[in-house]
């Protein structure tokens, strides 16, 4: 438990760095340049803790503390998270709940900042946000829902890692997986629902939301967004890790660390090979990951109701 809990808080703080810049890298090679260092997001916020912020004058002190707070819920939520299998540091019945609501809270205080400080431009992408979670929400609940349906088990640990042992896991995996991998996209504003590295605020949604953070608070920002990313990718992880980590920890903490890596170089690879959709399109592409859980739903329910 200690090995599994120290392999957890490690894997929460370093691979928020490890897959961007492995995402960044891919576009990189795909583009045929050698892209910048693996490390290169840590070295650029290590840079802006050391930089004075520069506060608009209307803003409040909750402009400040936002970022904060952002932080603080991606670190608790990815506590709750079984990024490494059938494991969370912080585990009880229904916790799924908590890290949905945890990112939620988050979600909010990034949109109330947002708009604390007065500008058009950062009002107009949190109510992209909120729009957009609005459709991405169901579908992290409806993945749980067939996980809990599947496995009979109340907590996220469980729920995931049990998965492999129940007879639906061959049938549900590729939409579960597709379901995440979307909502990663979503959550942690990646290409084609949002792009990071973009300059027109009339296409931004994360990006928008932030133009007025500097210093430490818009590290906080991109480094939760990064825990995000780390979450989700964990999560597929968790679905196709075939090795339990209570059994054998250590070759499970190296899968798993390993399939986080592969999902980091799918999501590069995609950001590499298509735009970023229209705006009107993304709550299409966004209710797809809602579409898959159902179908996993559905294979679940089907499956339970057989006498």
């Amino acid at each position: 438990m200690m090995l599994l809990t120290l392999a957890h808080m490690l894997a929460v703080l370093l691979m928020p760095f490890v897959l961007v810049g492995l995402v960044n890298r891919t576009k990189s090679w795909w583009a045929g340049r050698k892209g910048p260092r693996i490390w290169q997001s840590f070295y650029d916020l290590r840079r802006l803790l050391f930089k004075r912020p520069v506060v608009s004058q209307v803003a409040s002190p909750l402009f400040r503390v936002g970022a904060y707070v952002v932080l603080v819920c991606g670190l608790a939520a990815a506590s709750m998270a079984p990024l490494l299998g059938q494991f969370a540091p912080l585990q009880f019945s229904h916790d799924f709940i908590v890290v949905a609501y945890t990112l939620g809270l988050a979600r909010i205080m990034l949109m109330i900042s947002a708009m604390d400080v007065g500008s058009a431009f950062e009002g107009m992408g949190a109510a992209r946000e909120a729009a957009f979670s609005s459709y991405a929400e169901p579908a992290l609940f409806l993945l749980i829902g067939s996980a809990s349906a599947a496995t009979g088990m109340s907590s996220f640990a469980d729920l995931i890692g049990h998965l492999h042992n129940t007879h639906f896991y061959g049938l549900i995996v590729v939409p579960l997986v597709l379901a995440l991998l979307i909502l990663l996209q979503t959550e942690a504003a990646r290409v084609p629902v949002d792009d990071p590295l973009t300059h027109l605020e009339l296409t931004m949604i994360h990006e928008v939301m932030i133009l007025d953070h500097s210093g430490p608070e818009l590290a906080a920002m991109q480094y939760a967004a990064g825990l995000k990313m780390t979450l989700y990718a964990g999560l597929i992880a968790a679905l196709l890790n075939p090795i339990d980590p209570l059994v054998a920890p250590l070759p499970a903490i190296g899968m798993s660390l390993a399939i986080m890596a592969l999902v980091a170089l799918v999501v590069g690879c995609v950001e590499s090979l298509m735009a970023r959709l229209p705006m009107r399109w993304v709550p299409r592409y966004v209710l797809l990951a809602s579409a898959a859980a159902l179908i996993a739903m559905l294979v679940v329910g089907m499956g339970v109701s057989k006498p």
